[in-house]
């Protein structure tokens, strides 16, 4: 009994699995008659799959054979009469359109008679599906898209065959005038029009180098032009913006001349225009975003400009504050603008439509690529955010690095600059500088103790060793001395060698606490030579180079 069940139960699966395979494989549009006036095709046109047909119109086309390249096109919408002559020509034009716009990724294109796409997820709408219609590519055509759409057909009972839609076929003019050769290009010799290589005319080899130096040359002059205004310029804060406006106005310029001439003149092959109309959406938007963050700096320089104060010195505490603050404000706008742009880039453009990665960037591995890649860079521009944010290192700041006694002179997007004392300048990752330990001598206040350390023989003279520090302390200007009270002389240890005596300079300002002590211990070692030579008593230990060691 059970296992007459489960023959059943198989049985039963088994038949329903054949009857779906069978009305999956009747999943056709049905019609009276299919372009009657082209007659029967002949054996070289094949249309029993989507890239088959795709195939024989780019096969036939490179023969020449546009009259059986016709049989590839639904021609429903042309009396009869007129389908085997305009036939042709439409599939010419189709031809022409497609070579000029697109590279086509054969692998995307489904190589079935039921058009049943066996890659596709099992949460995909149309998984395990037969399809009677596929949209292959979409083109900006006026205020709505034209898609370009074929379409599974049957025709009076005759096997179903894939051809272009009609819709597709209504819309080859339209889009031949918009994309087709231009009115430049059929002035053309025949001679340049024809195939040279790697899918191209032998005109476009030399019409792109060309608009690459048409778009040059007007970038200089543009450049010379905005230079030439600045010069005249009498305004401070007009100086700032016509040079904040300089490099995007080049930007602007060049992208401008590519896109007309693309557009007017070239209308170049797809494996040119997936280049060349991308870098065009890319020129448009990096001038807009670059002239709003350019201006908006120097709009910020001239409100809260700082570049005739000395931000090192101690007075200007609130100033290193601010500047570090409006220098965390440009990263986010920079940050956000940048973003922005990439969005508007990805989503104007079809980048990855045009460039065959629409699974990837379906399936999220675009972004996943694209962010492992500027891993380093995002890395640093957080820490560099989060130096501007938490206020550990500000602009103006006195900082030890290293063993490096610098100044902070920026923190930009990637790197932190500082000046050593020396005039020379570090250039630090600010990872790397957010990850170090630094000392900061300006942080919260800037006074700071200096302390001077001196190995001396356990029976010198204390009283008259702090009778010295005192007369040095007053020596010193007392504008670089914080309160003298702090000024004092301890012992703070003791070895075979003598005692560890340390003598307190208390600075005012971090900037100048270096150059104070220096001075310091000059005087003290010149007082310590003196009281030794008035008592006949030595002061510092001897000892040989192997003993100290």
């Amino acid at each position: 009994m059970i296992k007459r069940s489960l023959f059943l139960v198989t049985f039963a699966a088994s038949l329903l699995l054949w009857l779906g395979v069978a009305v999956a494989e009747e999943a056709f549009f049905e019609t009276e008659a299919l372009n009657t006036g082209l007659g029967v095709a002949p054996e070289r046109v094949d249309r029993s799959t989507p890239r088959a047909t795709v195939e024989t119109l780019f096969r036939l086309g490179a023969l020449g054979d546009w009259e059986a390249a016709a049989h590839v096109l639904d021609l429903s919408a042309l009396p009869p009469g007129l389908q085997a002559e305009q036939g042709a020509e439409l599939a010419r034009k189709l031809k022409s359109v497609l070579d000029r716009k697109i590279i086509i990724d054969w692998s995307q294109i489904v190589d079935r008679p039921d058009a049943l796409d066996a890659r596709a997820s099992s949460r995909a709408a149309t998984s395990g599906m037969a399809r009677k219609s596929l949209r292959l590519w979409e083109f900006d055509l006026g205020p709505v898209p034209s898609s370009i759409r074929i379409n599974r057909i049957a025709a009076d009972g005759g096997e179903p065959v894939w051809v272009f839609s009609e819709r597709t076929v209504e819309n080859i003019l339209p889009l031949y005038a918009e994309f087709g050769p231009t009115r430049f290009e059929q002035w053309l010799p025949k001679s340049l029009r024809k195939d040279a290589f790697w899918g191209l005319m032998w005109w476009e080899f030399i019409g792109l180098p060309l608009l690459i130096s048409a778009a040059v040359a007007v970038g200089l002059a543009v450049r010379s032009g905005v230079r030439a205004v600045r010069r005249k310029a009498t305004a401070r804060l007009s100086k700032k913006i016509i040079q904040a406006a300089s490099t995007p106005l080049i930007v602007a310029a060049i992208t401008t001349v590519i896109w007309w001439g693309a557009a007017n003149l070239f209308v170049f092959s797809g494996r040119i225009n997936v280049l060349v109309s991308p870098l065009v959406a890319v020129g448009f938007v990096t001038a807009l975003l670059m002239l709003i963050l350019n201006t908006l700096e120097q709009v910020l320089d001239a409100l809260v400009g700082f570049e005739d104060i000395d931000l090192t010195t101690r007075q200007e505490a609130q100033n290193r504050e601010m500047a570090t603050k409006v220098a965390a404000l440009r990263r986010v706008l920079a940050l956000a603008i940048f973003l922005i742009g990439a969005g508007i880039v990805f989503s104007t453009a079809n980048i990855f439509e045009w460039l065959g990665l629409s699974i990837l960037a379906s399936a999220g591995a675009i972004p996943l690529i694209l962010g492992f890649a500027a891993q380093k860079v995002l890395a640093n521009i957080m820490a560099s955010l989060q130096i501007s944010l938490n206020q550990s290192a500000k602009v103006g700041d006195r900082v030890v690095f290293k063993d490096h006694l610098c100044h902070v002179e920026r923190i930009n997007f990637t790197y932190v600059q500082l000046r050593d004392w020396d005039g020379t300048r570090l250039v630090v990752p600010v990872e790397e500088f957010a990850n170090e330990t630094f000392e900061n001598w300006t942080l919260k206040e800037p006074e700071m103790l200096r302390i001077l350390k001196f190995k001396l023989l356990p029976d010198v003279d204390l009283e008259a060793l702090r009778e010295a520090h005192r007369e040095v302390i007053g020596s010193l200007d007392p504008e670089e001395l914080d309160d003298t009270q702090k000024a004092k002389v301890v012992v703070t240890g003791q070895d075979v060698f003598g005692i560890d005596v340390w003598f307190y300079v208390p600075c005012a300002d971090p900037n100048t606490s270096w150059d104070v002590a220096c001075q310091a211990r000059e005087a003290l070692v010149d007082h310590m030579n003196r009281i030794a030579r008035q008592t006949k008593t030595p002061i510092f230990p001897e000892a040989t180079p192997a003993e100290a060691a």
